[in-house]
Order: structure tokens, then C-alpha cells, then sequence
């Protein structure tokens, strides 16, 4: 059983409010989970001490016994100094798609072709 530290979705429509909890990876987002170990409201001023609440001791043991958690969770981990987030970088992110690099070489050829008669 591979289990998760996440973020379980609450609140009303348009007003997100997340239970964080430890949870089997199998199980739906906001299903069945084994303990709530902190919330995140995102409604909250950003320097809100109550924006995010955790109980470290009970992820450190959870974290101990083999749970892992997701990106944004370990983001507030790594701001509360509990678990090193390590950081994600994509050198091809910027970078045009397929499509986009097959339109620009058929447009090229096209484009020198005009140019040549002119001259």
C-alpha cells in the first residue's frame, strides 16, 4: 500500500477549502483517507498564520512509516523547514511543440522562395 500525503478538496463552489490527510494512492481525492493531518484554506491572506495548519508530529511519523507527499503539500512542508523540497526544473517548457516546429519549417522554404525572385 503506497500511501500519500494530499490534499483532500472541501468547501463550497467557488470557495476551496483542502484537508490535508494521509491516504492510500489508489483511493479518489476527496474518498476514503486513514488520518487528517493538517488543512489549507487558500480563501486566506498569504501571511495568514491559519492559511495552513499541520500537525508535524503526526507527518514526521507518517513521513517515518513511508508516506510521501504530493508537490504542493511538500511546498508547505519545505516552508515549515520539515522535508526538503527538491527543485523542478524543464528546459524544454519553453520551448514551440511539434506542430508548431513543423509549421515554422513549411513556412521557411515558402518565405526564402518569395525572397529569391525579388533580387
Amino acid at each position: 500500500m503506497s500511501l500519500k500525503i494530499r490534499l483532500a478538496r472541501g468547501g463550497a463552489k467557488k470557495r476551496p477549502f483542502y484537508s490535508i490527510v494521509v491516504a492510500d494512492s489508489r483511493n479518489p481525492r476527496d474518498g476514503r483517507f486513514i488520518e487528517k493531518v493538517g488543512t489549507y484554506n487558500p480563501i486566506l491572506k498569504a501571511d495568514d498564520p491559519n492559511r495552513v495548519l499541520l500537525k508535524l508530529d503526526r507527518i514526521q511519523d507518517w513521513m517515518k512509516k513511508g508516506a510521501l507527499p504530493t508537490d504542493r503539500v511538500a511546498r508547505f512542508l519545505d516552508q515549515a523547514g520539515v522535508f526538503k523540497r527538491q527543485a523542478r526544473t524543464n528546459p524544454n517548457k519553453a520551448l514551440p511543440g511539434k506542430k508548431m516546429t513543423e509549421r515554422a519549417a513549411s513556412r521557411a522554404p515558402a518565405a526564402e522562395g518569395e525572397a529569391a525572385p525579388e533580387a
